[in-house]
This record gives structure tokens, C-alpha cells and sequence, in this order.
């Protein structure tokens, strides 16, 4: 069965009642900092967002220790969202470019922390969860996140889409987007050039997508807070975590099957 997540601003009051009451601890992983808080049923932060740096080269047996340090203060969640900087299917994942190492390739990343937090857990990539959180569900919407590197995900009424890599996709000069626009491009080029870089690839994902709204967040998504375009904006990082609500109000629907079941289950 494929899972198709869902954001609208409607919401029924049979499709409140499965999740009223329910906590989420949502984890954010990055490339250079890990981050976690617990939030309400509607997303609303119920503890205080706790953060430590990401180990380096973080194997995924590292990666779980430290996690689990991580939230060992946080306590009273039903279940586990995790933004992941990679691509991740059916809870294994795929790729992990900014982590550092080859060893997270097919690493079962839901099943092992499922395990280890005794909690059910759903993995998305974090630009994607990042998108749950700040898009309207109103048309072509997409986000990308710059930080050490760059995530992008595509939403059409509310609807995420299958995930875009766009990070390693050619974008200019030879180079790809995460190339020119990551942490590492800023600090080579410097923010100006860097700046005029991000308004050349807004330009770009515009005659892509011809989305009807671009968020950009992550890291550096402060040093572009004056002169953006009408339908571009940037968003705050905890948006990310707040998106962890929405991994578990998925529409799912089997093939052939003459209903689809109701929402959240």
C-alpha cells in the first residue's frame, strides 16, 4: 500500500478524533545538528526544542546513541517523527550524502528506532517534513532548505509528491544546486554572491515547477529575509519538527480496492 501525506486546512471532526490527545516527539536531523521537542496533537511545542551537535562521519549505530541521549529528557510522547537529511523508502534509507559515510545505505532506520524508543516511528526526508509544516495546501508549493547542504520537496494541494532530489541535479557553471548553494558555497563565495546564486535558482525552480508559492528554510533561510519575490518566503526551522504531526495523517490508498481507509489509520 502507498502512503500519500496530506496537508489540508480542513480538517473533519471524525478525522480529529483518532489523533486528539496524541503526542508526537519529533526529531530533526541535520548535517551539522540534531534536534528534538515533543509537540501537541496540532502541532503546538509542548517542551522546549533541545539540540546537540551532529557527530561526524555518524555511523548509524552512532547516530542512535546519541538520539537517545538526545530525548532521554524529553518523555510523555505516543510516537516518533524523524526528518531525515537523505532519501528514505519504506523505512530504509536510500541516501545520506551529508552524514558522511556510505554505511547508512540501507540502514532499516524505522524498524532500529522503533526498537530503540519503544514508540512507533515514521522516517520522511527532513525537507519534505519541513514542508508538512509550512505549506497552505493551496496549489504548487515547493521548499527547499539551505543549509550544509540543500533539500527540496514539491506539494500540490497539499499533497507531497514523489520526493525531488534536486540537491545533486545539474544547476549551473557544472555544478549542482548543492554545490553552489549549500554551507560550503556560502562560506567560499561569501553572502552576496551567494544571495544573487539563491535568486538565480528561485528563477530556475519557478520555470520548473511554476509553483504558486516557494518556502525556503533551514540555516541560512535569515540571510534571505528582505527582497524576495511576492510568492517566496522564507520559513522558521521549527517548522520542520512541527511537520512530524502530519506523517501520521496519511491518506493511504490500495489499488484495486473499491474504499480507501478513513484518514489516520
Amino acid at each position: 500500500m502507498n502512503k500519500t501525506f496530506l496537508k489540508t486546512n480542513k480538517v473533519s471532526s471524525t478525522s480529529k478524533t483518532p489523533h486528539a490527545g496524541i503526542k508526537t516527539l519529533a526529531i530533526d536531523i541535520g548535517g551539522t545538528g540534531l534536534k528534538a521537542c515533543v509537540l501537541d496533537s496540532d502541532g503546538g511545542m509542548l517542551t522546549e526544542r533541545v539540540r546537540v551537535a551532529t557527530p561526524p562521519h555518524c555511523v548509524p549505530e552512532l547516530m542512535v546513541e546519541t538520539l537517545s541521549e538526545l530525548v532521554a529528557p524529553l518523555s510523555g510522547y505516543d510516537r516518533v517523527s524523524v526528518g531525515f537529511p537523505g532519501v528514505v523508502r519504506q523505512g530504509i534509507v536510500i541516501t545520506a550524502h551529508n552524514l558522511g559515510t556510505e554505511a547508512w545505505k540501507g540502514f532499516e532506520i524505522d524498524r532500529i528506532l522503533s526498537a530503540k524508543f519503544k514508540k512507533p516511528v515514521r522516517v520522511l526526508n527532513d525537507a519534505d517534513m519541513q514542508g508538512l509544516g509550512a505549506i497552505q495546501g493551496k496549489g504548487v508549493e515547493v521548499v527547499i532548505t539551505l543549509g550544509t547542504g540543500l533539500g527540496s520537496s514539491v506539494f500540490e494541494d497539499g499533497r507531497l509528491m514523489t520526493h525531488l532530489e534536486l540537491a545533486h541535479h545539474p544547476f549551473r557553471k557544472g555544478q549542482t544546486y548543492e554545490q553552489q548553494l549549500g554551507n560550503l558555497a556560502l562560506e567560499e563565495a561569501g553572502k552576496k554572491r551567494w544571495k544573487k546564486r539563491v535568486q538565480i535558482a528561485i528563477d530556475s525552480l519557478r520555470s520548473l515547477t511554476t509553483f504558486d508559492h516557494l518556502y525556503i528554510g533551514g540555516g541560512n533561510a535569515r540571510l534571505l529575509a528582505e527582497g524576495l519575490p511576492s510568492d517566496v518566503s522564507t520559513v522558521s526551522n521549527d517548522l520542520g519538527m512541527r511537520g512530524g504531526i502530519w506523517l501520521w495523517r496519511e491518506r493511504t490508498k490500495a489499488p484495486k480496492a473499491p474504499k480507501a481507509p478513513k484518514a489516520g489509520r
